[in-house]
């Protein structure tokens, strides 16, 4: 199986057996800079020389999976990606032409891409209804919900772009919208907020955090108000879906219990009737969405063969 997730800043890809086992991984630049003809010639040079890496080590290609940022338009293949400079790209049709419809070629979101994989082989394995909220330079979520992996035609999850501030306070959110959750609880939002709020740049979100423990008033400031609006994010989620377990993953996670204690605290003092949720780090870190495009290709595989369809 060859699988590429080119979410993040990295494209992550590599050869993934049946079981699940990665036989080779590696990550690649993502020239985003270069506009988006550049970004998919590139995706599809490292779909190319994986096949060839896996044909000239003895293994056969039986799908492909690939899990991009952005609206996926599952019908069509095509994709949507403000930040890959994409819309309603074409992807799979190239993907296609690259390397022949001999295949299966499975499509999909980069978050529902690392969800998948965290419940199949992570930290919601054996929930039936949860959620993967990944906080790195965006937010976007997982959702599952009665055992399946909700993707609203392409649209679902996006509660990164939920409103949570009002007035004066609220930012301009990429999306075009004011307030949104992003703005306030995401990595790059913690860096840019501190940087604001001192007219100090930083090295990232990492950097506050090493600022927080040390003492900073500042970036606890920064902090305490990123973890307002994440427990404000995930009461809505729950008292809407009743997840029985969420999974906090991306960079933020890094910060480990400095994290993950304060949102288990601040949704136990808001819940009164609702199903409290455990919450918990996800596990399979920056290899979830490479694992789950791979999932979901052996998926289709095995789907074909039991109902007999060759790919189109």
């Amino acid at each position: 199986m060859v699988a590429v997730d080119l979410g993040g800043t990295r494209m992550k890809c590599g050869l993934v057996a049946a079981d699940g086992a990665v036989v080779h991984r590696e990550t690649r630049p993502t020239p985003r800079e270069a506009g988006g003809r550049a970004v998919l010639d590139a995706l599809l040079e490292t779909v190319v020389e994986l096949w060839q890496k896996a044909t000239a080590d003895g293994h056969r290609v039986r799908a492909i999976g690939v899990v991009v940022p952005g609206i996926i338009d599952a019908d069509n293949g095509t994709v949507v990606a403000e930040n890959l400079a994409w819309a309603d790209l074409p992807v799979r049709d190239a993907l296609v032409a690259a390397v022949g419809a001999d295949v299966p070629i499975v499509l999909a979101h980069d978050v529902r891409g690392g969800g998948y994989a965290e419940l199949r082989q992570g930290a919601l394995t054996g929930t039936t209804n949860s959620l993967f909220l990944p906080l790195g330079t965006g937010i976007a979520a997982a959702m599952v919900v009665d055992g399946s992996l909700v993707s609203g035609d392409g649209y679902a999850g996006e509660l990164g772009h939920t409103r949570f501030i009002h007035g004066d306070a609220a930012e301009l959110c990429a999306c075009g919208q004011w307030g949104c959750l992003e703005t306030v609880a995401s990595a790059a939002a913690i860096a840019r907020r501190y940087a604001a709020r001192t007219g100090r740049t930083v090295d990232g979100a990492r950097e506050v955090l090493e600022l927080l423990a040390a003492g900073d008033s500042d970036a606890a400031a920064v902090w305490e108000e990123a973890l307002t609006v994440l427990v404000d994010a995930l009461v809505l989620y729950t008292t809407l879906v009743a997840p029985t377990r969420i999974a906090i993953g991306g960079g933020l996670v890094g910060a480990g219990e400095t994290l993950l204690q304060p949102l288990r605290d601040g949704v136990h003092a808001r819940l009164t009737f609702q199903r409290e949720p455990e919450i918990v780090a996800a596990v399979l870190g920056e290899e979830a969405g490479c694992l789950g495009a791979a999932l979901m290709a052996w998926d289709r595989v095995t789907a074909d063969e039991e109902s007999g369809e060759q790919p189109a």
